[in-house]
């Protein structure tokens, strides 16, 4: 390396270290806790999919026999790597955190966010049975939904929405838990797999499925009830963001639409803003939806 490229490799370095450069992009770590690990997060959803789904996911020579034993190994292995994980969530502090936190010691705090970890996996372990009811509810809407399915099992080993599904309802339950960051690094993993983006932080009823799926957005203040069926495109967004005095947008308010039982959105259709999408109302493709729909209503294009 001649003199020249040195000098232009640390003048680079000197700019990345200048305070103004980063800021707002550095997070400061505690000593021994890293951020969570995309990696990890990646075994953990797979590890989740083989206790939701065996024989499809996971070792493929589990049967009934060895069933109880899979199972009881997958959740011993994912209760480690998940309290592992919410742990460094917990490290992922703003200001208030580390000024809660500012009288105790490192180990202190780290042994109190270790119980916290701890405490939440195991209450989101209990959970696991009911996630697998709801989801098993959204393969047979999927099932049901498209007539070239020929098995619940194709639905379940290929269909995206049941991919992404089980990524949002288990980020659904640890954002109820409180778990901070892990749930959106949980869906925005299910966005890249399969052009899905659900919010974790939206409410989904039971017998949900999306056809096709790439492409549809679901926002985080949203509520959709039971036996809805969305289709490729579609977009539940907002429709406008209010802001504070400063001009900042005010955040945690509901500003995304209602979907009761029964609905159908039709392909690429955009229903925007706070508003009502009544029971068992029909959404035509490619229209802009702003006002509240009535039940049963029929909403399409005018020629």
């Amino acid at each position: 390396m001649n003199n020249a490229t040195t000098q232009i490799l640390t003048q680079t370095v000197e700019e990345l270290s200048k305070e103004d450069s980063y800021k707002d992009l550095f997070h400061k770590h505690r000593e021994g806790t890293p951020l969570p690990s995309g990696a990890v997060l990646n075994e953990i959803v797979e590890l989740a999919r083989a206790i939701i789904f065996p024989g499809y996911y996971g070792k493929s020579s589990v049967n009934s026999d060895t069933l109880s034993y899979h199972i009881g190994v997958n959740v011993e292995r994912l209760y480690g790597l998940l309290a592992e994980q919410i742990q460094a969530g917990l490290s992922f502090s703003d200001g208030e955190e580390e000024y809660m936190y500012a009288a105790y010691s490192p180990s202190t705090i780290l042994n109190e966010q270790k119980r916290i970890a701890q405490d939440r996996t195991a209450r989101f372990i209990a959970k696991l049975p009911g996630i697998r009811q709801t989801l098993a509810t959204d393969v047979i809407a999927a099932y049901n939904g498209d007539p070239a399915a020929k098995t619940c099992g194709e639905i379940i080993s290929c269909y995206p929405v049941i991919k992404t599904l089980t990524n949002y309802r288990i980020a659904h339950e640890l954002l109820l838990l409180e778990v901070p960051l892990i749930p959106r690094m949980l869906t925005e993993m299910a966005h890249s797999e399969t052009g899905i983006d659900i919010h974790p932080g939206a409410t989904i009823g039971k017998y949900f499925t999306i056809d096709h799926g790439t492409g549809v957005v679901i926002g985080e203040t949203c509520i959709i009830g039971n036996n809805v069926k969305l289709y490729q495109g579609v977009t539940l967004g907002a429709k406008s963001f209010p802001c504070d005095d400063a001009g900042n947008p005010i955040k945690g308010i509901p500003r995304h639409p209602i979907l009761e039982d029964d609905v159908i959105v039709y392909s690429n259709a955009s229903i925007l803003g706070r508003i009502t999408i009544g029971k068992g109302a029909t959404i035509g493709g490619n229209i802009w939806v702003t006002h509240d729909v009535p039940a049963g209503a029929f909403i399409s294009q005018k020629r």
